[in-house]
Parts: structure tokens; sequence; C-alpha cells
């Protein structure tokens, strides 16, 4: 019984591989670089001032004076990230400096140009995305140490504090929440292939408890994020210029494009996870859902697009199950879902409290004449979203995809 266990590992292992997903931390960046190579000490010294130069109104002029730096120094594939990590949270400090009332229209040269470089030898779009805030935006203090929020650290920052550290830490925490889910996925799809009923039957019950987990990462939120300080202060830098009222033009790439390019801001949209999960347990979403979440898979690490597109392709795990008319592997599948919906319906719980609410309290602020946080995205997801009907769009389909078995 031993030999079908061991060559599942290795098949799990190279699938893995093959997408750039990490056995131990899966779509997160094991162990981020914290140092560019010398050359790129102008980068690294504004990027670690970043909070104190944007609330002292001094980032632009120090970009504005930045040299104009070639990206071929940088060698690896990790130090391109943290190279796109950098050069994107300079840049929404640099557009969003003055708040949404005065957001800068073009993008100097010495920051477009080596921007949309590494961006295009990483197939990210320039802008910052959840690969760079999340993904490559974590480090150990100490290195021995677990990965809980006491012992981890962003390495690049945005004014915010500690809600905005608890916020990107705990996203930390629910990508690594998620790594038994996809390990999940793919010994599940191995055992369709088999066929091996039994082992798919684990493979389900190891997404659900991952998915559960999940659930209790995000929890971690209302401990470590003020709501008035995430609409308030953090929400501006995460914000894009693609259907977003404060810039509805777009930004100008100096150098790069003569006219405006548009890009969205972060969304959770742009995590694998959920979507993987979505195309693994083969739920469907209304169009104008599904349209948003394909177009966000532009704003992932390329590897990981394409780990979607395997899923999408390979066999389907509801027609194997209905076909299989095994009643613990239908209970199996529809407790996933049924997890699936509850965190989602969970995710639709934090936006009403980070947005929604902070919402109807800075509309008050306004009305008492106290100044307030920005409007443009009142109702809008960093992404552009309409984003409490989107949720619960995604919700309501992810539920429909119950499955029932004729007795």
């Amino acid at each position: 019984m031993e030999a079908p266990q061991q060559n599942l590992k290795t098949t799990l292992t190279l699938s893995l591989e093959r997408f750039h997903i990490s056995e131990d931390y899966g779509f997160l960046l094991p162990n981020p670089l914290k140092e560019l190579p010398d050359h790129y000490k102008p980068w690294m010294d504004i990027a670690n001032k970043l909070p104190h130069l944007i609330e002292c109104h001094q980032l632009r002029a120090h970009v504005n004076k930045m040299p104009l730096l070639n990206c071929h120094f940088l060698k690896s594939y990790r130090e391109q990230r943290l190279a796109h990590l950098v050069l994107s949270c300079i840049t929404m400090g640099y557009v969003w400096q003055e708040g949404e009332t005065q957001p800068e229209q073009i993008l100097p040269r010495n920051l477009a140009l080596p921007f949309v470089e590494v961006s295009r030898s990483l197939g990210l779009p320039p802008i910052l995305v959840h690969s760079d805030l999340v993904l490559t935006n974590w480090a150990r203090r100490d290195p021995e140490g677990p990965l809980e929020i006491r012992n981890l650290d962003t390495i690049i920052s945005f004014p915010g504090g500690e809600s905005l550290r608890g916020f990107v830490l705990v996203t930390v925490l629910v990508e690594k929440a998620a790594v038994p889910g996809i390990k999940a996925i793919v010994q599940a799809g191995s055992a369709i292939l088999q066929p091996n009923q039994d082992c798919l039957l684990r493979a389900l019950q190891r997404l659900r408890l991952s998915i559960q987990d999940i659930a209790r990462a995000l929890a971690q939120m209302h401990d470590y994020v003020d709501p008035d300080i995430f609409y308030a202060v953090i929400r501006i830098f995460l914000s894009g210029w693609k259907d977003n009222p404060a810039m509805p033009m777009g930004l100008i790439y100096e150098g790069v494009s003569k006219e405006p390019l548009e890009y969205s801001g972060g969304s959770a949209a742009q995590s694998t996870v959920l979507q993987a999960f979505d195309e693994f347990l083969g739920i469907c979403h209304s169009t104008e859902s599904a349209d948003f979440l394909h177009r966000m898979r532009d704003y992932m690490p390329p590897y990981h697009k394409a780990f979607l597109e395997e899923i999408h392709s390979a066999p389907s795990l509801r027609e194997y199950i209905l076909s299989s008319g095994n009643s613990q592997l239908c209970t199996a599948y529809n407790q996933c879902v049924e997890a699936l919906a509850k965190l989602r319906s969970y995710h639709v719980a934090v936006v009403t409290k980070y947005l929604i609410s902070a919402t109807a309290k800075a509309k008050v602020r306004r009305k008492s004449h106290l100044p307030g946080p920005p409007r443009a995205l009142e109702d809008r997801g960093t992404g552009g979203t309409a984003v409490l009907s989107f949720l619960k769009s995604v919700r309501d389909k992810t539920l429909e995809s119950i499955l029932y078995q004729s007795s």
C-alpha cells in the first residue's frame, strides 16, 4: 500500500514545482529577498522611507531626483519580484501622495521605464498587485520562528502603521492556510485519473479543512486592522487607475506611452487561491463576475494563472462524482462547497465592516463639515467593482453548486 502514496507524493511535488507553487508556502514567494543589489540603492532608500516621505509630502520630490536605472543588474527571479514590489509601492505613493483630489497624472520616466521593464520580464502589469503587496512582502523576524503575526513583518510599507502591517500579514496567513487545500486539489486530480475513490475522498476532506482554516486566519483581521485607518489612510494606496472616478483617464507612463494606461487596483480576486478552488469544484459565476475574475488573472504571476488553466482543463470533479454514484464523495464535495460559501459570507461581513460601515461614517462626517476620507471609490472595492454585490453574487453562485443525487 506504500508505493501508490509515494507515487502520489512525487506527482504532487512535480506538479506544484512546475507552476512555481511551494510545497510549504503555496503561492507565497518562499523567504522573499529584503535587499536589492547595490546598483538599486536609490530605489531602496526611497522605498524604506515610504510612509514618512508620503506623510510629509516629500515623495514626489525625491522620486523626481531619482536616477534612471537599468534593470539588467537584476539577475534572479527573486530580485525581479522585490524590484516589482519596490517600484509598485513607490508608484502608488507617487500617484496618491496628495490623496484622491490631486492624483499625479504622469509617472516620470525614471520610475515608469524600469517599472514597465521589470513588469514585462515578470509578466505582471505595472501597478501594485496582490503578488507584490502580499506574496512578496513578508519576512520572519526570527528566521527559525513560526509563521505567526508576532514573528512577521512587511518588507515595504505605506502609511497606516500597525493596521497596514496587520492587513498585509493577516493576508499572508490566509495564503499559508490555503496550502493544504492547494495540495489537495493536485492529489484529487491524481485520484480521479487513477481512479482511486478513497484517495479522492481524503483529498476532499483536506480541502474542506483548509477552507475552514482560511476563514480562521481571515478572522485575525479584526484583531490587527482598525476599520477607520484602513478606509481613511490605507485604501487609497491600493487604488488603481481603471474604473476609478478619481482618475477616469488612467495614468501616463512617461517614455512608455503617450496615451494614458488603465490598470485595476489591488483586489482579493488577484489571489489564485479562491479561483483555484472554484475551478476545481466546477463553480460557475454570473457573466459579470466571471469576466472580472478572469480579468484579474492577468494580475497574477503567469505560472499561477497557468495553474488555474490546468485545473480547468483537467477531468471534471463534479462529473466524476455524479457518474460514480458514491454518496460519500458527494457529501464530501458538498461540504467543500458549503465551507467555501461560508468563507465568502464571512468575507462579505469583513468588507461590510471595513468598507460599507466606514463609508457611512465618512458621510456623517461630511454632513457635519468635518474632513473625511476618500470618496471616489465609496461603494467600490480597490479593484473597481461594486464590491458588495460582487461578493454576494459569487457567494450565492457557490451555494448553487451543491450536488443533489437522485436516490
